[in-house]
């Protein structure tokens, strides 16, 4: 029997624009817009214009951090530190086995949830297999490690640009809102993805597996000495922060919720975190210095989307600075930096483009007045039904289409349009119907045979994509159960930003 072969996402797209086109002539109170599928295309680009260039600088300004090594180099030193741990007797009796698997997926959980780490679990997961090995471990548990725990912090995330991100700015919520709820999301997933994978790696210690074949453990990259253009990038940024800290500390109001706090102490207690821990980076080697840039980029666009509102122009300002001051702390000529910029543009480029033509669907919708007849349909078939049933329905259908478009950012530019003024017909708050979008496109990531990355990863690994369904789907309907039963306090409770 032959395999049904999925289309392309481009295809998908395109096949529903056309039919949401044939549809304006066939809803009650259509406007027919049959013709005008190409110039609704670039009317869709020119509306998400600004969601297109955030995705495109976000994606570039990783390539670069992902060039620098910064990234591999910081877990492999972390890898290399939770192993000395074993001399240590409390250490060996809880069994390091335990600590090593509950520190490595925080590690990579946070990295999913932060900056939605996804592709660049497929290196990572052939570095911890052998290290799951040699701790007597199978091989699904060194997929857990790594590519697990990042699409649970994925699908749990709390500062995620492409998911959250781009589903807000297509709610109109402010950006990253909500994150108080969001965070208590994140460790509840993660306690239950850390707990099935303790549970099964017990399970395997019990059955010792054959480890003649097993690859030696990932080796710390050779430290390399910050040079020039690390301490020039150190004296620009320190310089420019306390300049932004001199005239606009006063100014930082951390909102949380319908409260807000004045904090003009709070940026300068950053700027003097980053040059306390900057000079001791800079002493241990560049790849610390520019991973220490990452990590406090995070900080500060915490401090600034909360304390200062910030939106999509100060992100994307933000993350090209990034980009440019790793690229000069790794050494980078500037033809160096712009190469590796465009190759991540490059690379994130396909999502960016499903953005545009997926907001084209929106401009056919709209112009040919069907989508208010959608909307009082969903809104006339669920309004008897309750508030949790229609939720419920909301996320089973962004779980359900994430099975055959695992691109979070085309399902955002698909369904949020219209989610979100459906959410506000039916009495449930838009930041709901976000996080509804969030666990939807999370979970079933780790099942869908669609998600290149999945089956990049088991082919990694060696398993075989059937004995990881079986192996894996009790986990899933797991999680996308607990999922709902998280959504259901934003009915009932009055939550910070939601």
């Amino acid at each position: 029997m032959a395999k049904i072969k999925v289309p392309n996402t481009y295809v998908i797209i395109f096949t529903v624009l056309v039919i949401c086109a044939v549809a304006t002539w066939i809803v009650p109170g259509g406007n027919a817009q049959t013709w005008q599928i190409f110039s609704a295309l670039y009317e869709g680009f020119s509306r998400q214009a600004g969601i297109i260039a955030f995705v495109l600088i976000i994606g570039g300004a990783f390539w670069v951090i992902n060039s620098t090594k910064a990234v591999d180099d910081g877990i492999m030193k972390f890898i290399e530190k939770a192993r000395t741990l074993e001399r240590f007797k409390p250490v060996k009796r809880m069994g390091i086995g335990n600590i090593v698997i509950v520190l490595i997926m925080l590690l990579f959980g946070l990295f999913g949830a932060v900056f939605g780490m996804s592709e660049e679990t497929i290196a990572f997961v052939a570095v911890v297999i052998p290290l799951a090995r040699s701790l007597g471990y199978d091989d699904f548990v060194g997929v857990c490690m790594v590519y697990v725990a990042a699409h649970v912090g994925f699908a749990g995330a709390m500062l995620n640009p492409f998911t959250i991100g781009i589903a807000q700015d297509m709610s109109q919520l402010p950006l990253f809102s909500g994150i108080e709820y969001r965070v208590f999301c994140w460790v509840v997933l993660m306690t239950i993805a850390i707990a099935f994978v303790l549970w099964y790696a017990r399970k395997v210690k019990r059955e010792p597996i054959a480890v003649d074949d097993q690859q030696p453990v990932g080796e710390v990259m050779p430290m390399q000495k910050s040079g020039v253009g690390a301490w020039l990038s150190f004296a620009a940024i320190t310089l420019s922060l306390l300049l932004f800290s001199w005239f606009y500390a006063a100014d930082c109001v951390i909102k949380i919720g319908q409260s807000q706090y004045a904090t003009p102490w709070l940026l300068w207690v950053a700027t003097g975190l980053f040059v306390v821990v900057s000079l001791v980076s800079l002493r241990a080697s560049r790849r610390m210095f520019i991973l220490n840039l990452l990590l406090f980029t995070i900080l500060f666009l915490v401090v600034g989307a909360m304390g200062y509102g910030w939106y999509l122009p100060e992100i994307c300002a933000l993350f090209m600075a990034l980009a440019l001051a790793a690229g000069i702390s790794a050494g980078y000529s500037p033809d160096d930096i712009a190469k590796e910029f465009i190759a991540g543009a490059k690379d994130i480029f396909s999502a960016a483009l499903i953005i545009g033509f997926a907001a084209g669907i929106i401009v056919i919708l709209e112009d040919g007045n069907v989508i208010d007849t959608m909307l009082s349909s969903m809104a006339s078939a669920l309004a008897d039904s309750g508030r949790e049933v229609a939720l419920a329905t909301m996320y089973g259908i962004q779980t359900f289409i994430n099975l055959f478009i695992p691109s979070a950012s085309a399902k955002a530019a698909v369904t949020m349009p219209i989610m979100a003024p459906f959410s506000d017909m039916i009495g449930v708050s838009r930041q709901a119907t976000v996080l509804a979008f969030q666990f939807g496109d999370g979970f079933t990531n780790m099942i869908t045979p669609c998600s290149g990355v999945l089956m990049a990863v088991l082919s990694v690994a060696k398993i075989s994509y059937e004995n990881w369904v079986k192996w894996i789907w009790k986990f899933i309907v797991t999680l996308i159960v607990i999922g709902f039963l998280l959504l259901l306090p934003t009915l009932y409770f009055s939550l910070p930003g939601f």
